[in-house]
């Protein structure tokens, strides 16, 4: 019998008729405790990601914005993702007007759903205790705090993925079709979030279902096939009324190479991100185990320097609690529900790890957040069950090298900062010393060998979690932990090191110590074209200004636009669809978001489009829809593969500045387009 909205109310609050007393107090406890994690204080980070903040503008003022993910509102270019986590932000926009909070509340209130959807998820098999510990160890992974409480779609896709994962364990259960066609769409939603990366999940899912579920194969395998097609409906929608759409009435899809959705899904977004093959991206990748723009590739990545303490404290434990779960399952049938879990949550962690691990194009630390749920699941589904085994030798033997090992590597990790927090490792391998002894020495290890084992496995990622929090994100690459983790750390928006992530550009240095080939529209060595080179990317949070304050931006942080700039443009707007066009989606962000006007971005995202054409520009002056032109922004050369002299940013900054007259402002040129000087 289905339960009426109210009886559902009371059963959340007062629990199962069958939960202990404390159950429920302690859900309430963590998702309350959660909330408050990813919500304190979070108007600290301002827009965070200025490009997809600016996005969420251009979507309160235009539906046709909103359906395609548009960066502005009159709709010259999308983002270089789907739109679907921009929708959440833009309703709630909409809702509450475009601020901070508008934007970035959203975010923090999906990842509290997705804890507790994993609490919902793991005790249905393994127990309150199992689901709470998940639920907490998820919560407190670093980059999971981080991505919780910005603007990029990984709160979404992390969010979708857990659902898929619950339809996926209810669909075990009960054998019924309609769990895995909602796991297919969910899934597919997850793909208008994030693209391919949502189908990480998908193999273990399959699997699981496929060998678990109840039904003869037969039935499993066309049931699996049903949940596909609804994963391809649920994806496929939005990119055929793309894909049909006059391509004359609707933007430019950000990010592809034709003006094509599925150029987007199977190249920048898709397939390059394994191979390195990225036309448009900014610089290309490195191959097999090399040191790429993007850092060394390798199964060791995820725990190196920039990327260990994003997810990995508890890595080895999850590992090791995933082998011995399928020990245990053994040759039980084939419905055994350990072995069914260890599929699902192994499997996603294997999986998305190696695709993480092993990709050779544009890879981020935080896109490590995709893991958290897999490691909370492991941790919860391990503990629990090799506790309730305590009395045999060898569960507590298990149990025993999981805290050892997270206590290690915890150590290793807090040493990487080694002037933050010091006492920390101090009272890690106290904590592993008293809990790996209590566990050994006898079957009745209690709650002091408990509360031991959680101080040596969860201090380390609180301390973390605590100091991402306490820290403004923002930029287009934010990572979590505190200042001085590899040169960077929470709000980060530059780049890891003070270079291209991995240490550099490709073979080392920038040409002119700029740059290279210099700003577009810029004179090369990285100089703007008032002979001054940019404010560099910042840290820590802060928004750039261009010479002067006009506060341009650059590729990786919009800037902030000083009030004579915005006052500026507020008088030059009349008569004109764009009073201003700038080189990259980031340097437009920032006059966009001040403004509160469409800013043309040339190249999108990266500045790397071939988008507009020069033609197609020159002919938008001569019909007096744009009205000043501000050089800077944007990456030069047209991305991986292209060239400062065939980027049609580039042709287009040299072809202003060679044929407009300058207006400068607060220190900033504008070239007016309405003023040819030949």
């Amino acid at each position: 019998m289905r339960l009426a909205p109210a009886s559902r109310v009371a059963r959340f609050l007062h629990g199962r008729p069958d939960d202990p007393v404390w159950v429920r107090p302690a859900l309430i406890g963590l998702l309350a405790a959660t909330g408050v994690l990813y919500i304190w204080g979070l108007g600290a980070s301002g827009w965070a990601n200025d490009f997809y903040s600016a996005a969420v503008q251009a979507g309160t003022r235009s539906w046709k914005a909103f359906f395609f993910g548009s960066s502005d509102s009159a709709n010259f270019i999308t983002v270089d993702k789907p739109p679907a986590s921009l929708w959440v932000m833009e309703l709630s926009a909409r809702i509450f007007g475009v601020n901070s909070w508008s934007i970035l509340v959203p975010q923090a209130l999906e990842g509290v759903a997705a804890v507790g959807l994993l609490y919902a998820t793991i005790r249905r098999w393994f127990g309150p205790a199992a689901g709470l510990l998940a639920g907490a160890v998820m919560a407190l992974t670093p980059v999971a705090v981080l991505m919780f409480r910005f603007n990029n779609p990984d709160a979404l896709l992390v969010l979708l993925m857990v659902a898929a994962a619950y339809t996926t364990t209810r669909a075990i259960e009960d054998g019924k079709t309609k769990w895995l066609v909602w796991a297919g769409v969910f899934i597919g939603f997850g793909f208008l979030t994030k693209m391919l990366q949502a189908f990480t999940v998908v193999p273990a899912l399959a699997l699981a279902y496929l060998i678990a579920g109840p039904p003869q194969l037969g039935k499993r395998i066309w049931q699996l096939l049903l949940g596909g097609a609804a994963m391809i409906a649920a994806a496929g929608w939005w990119v055929a009324i793309v894909e049909l759409w006059p391509a004359g009435s609707r933007p430019y899809i950000g990010g592809s190479t034709d003006n094509s959705v599925l150029d987007l899904v199977f190249g920048y977004n898709g397939f390059g991100r394994l191979t390195g093959n990225e036309t448009g991206s900014v610089v290309g990748g490195g191959g097999p185990g090399q040191a790429g723009a993007w850092g060394p590739t390798g199964w060791t990545r995820l725990f190196n320097d920039s990327w260990g303490g994003q997810a990995s404290w508890l890595i080895p434990a999850a590992l090791l609690f995933a082998i011995a779960g399928l020990v245990l399952a053994g040759v039980r049938n084939r419905h055994d529900r350990l072995r069914a879990a260890v599929i699902i949550w192994g499997g996603w962690l294997f999986v998305t790890g190696a695709v993480f691990s092993l990709g050779e194009g544009i890879i981020h630390e935080y896109y490590a957040v995709a893991l958290a749920p897999a490691i909370g699941a492991l941790i919860g589904i391990g503990s629990t069950v090799l506790w309730a085994m305590r009395q045999q030798w060898w569960a507590r033997a298990v149990l025993a090298a999981a805290v050892a090992v997270s206590g290690w590597w915890a150590t290793v990790l807090l040493g990487r900062t080694p002037d933050w927090n010091a006492w920390l490792r101090l009272l890690v391998v106290a904590a592993a010393v008293v809990a790996v002894a209590g566990l050994l020495i006898g079957r009745r290890a209690g709650a002091w060998a408990l509360g031991a084992a959680a101080i040596a496995t969860l201090a380390g990622p609180t301390a973390y979690s605590v100091a991402t929090a306490s820290s403004p994100a923002g930029g287009a690459i934010p990572t979590a932990g505190p200042t001085g983790q590899s040169g960077f750390g929470p709000g980060r928006g530059g780049i890891p090191g003070g270079g291209m992530p991995g240490g550099g550009m490709p073979g080392g240095g920038m040409p002119g110590g700029g740059i290279p080939g210099g700003i577009p529209g810029g004179v090369p060595g990285g100089q703007n074209q008032n002979g001054q080179t940019p404010t560099a990317i910042p840290g820590n949070g802060q928004r750039p200004t261009m010479p002067g304050g006009g506060g341009g931006g650059n590729f990786l942080d919009a800037g902030t636009p000083s009030a004579d700039v915005v006052q500026f443009l507020e008088d030059g707007k009349s008569g004109y669809t764009y009073a201003l066009a700038t080189i990259g989606a980031n340097s437009a962000a920032g006059y966009q978001l001040a403004t509160g006007d469409p800013v043309m971005a040339i190249g999108g995202f990266n500045g790397t489009d071939q988008w507009p054409t020069l033609e197609g520009f020159q002919q938008m002056v001569a019909d007096g829809e744009i009205h000043y032109f501000v050089a800077g922004g944007g990456f030069p050369g047209g991305g991986a593969g292209g060239s400062a002299t065939t980027s049609t940013s580039t042709q287009i900054s040299s072809w202003v500045q060679a044929n407009f007259a300058t207006v400068t402002v607060d220190g900033t040129s504008f070239y007016d387009l309405s003023q040819p000087t030949g």
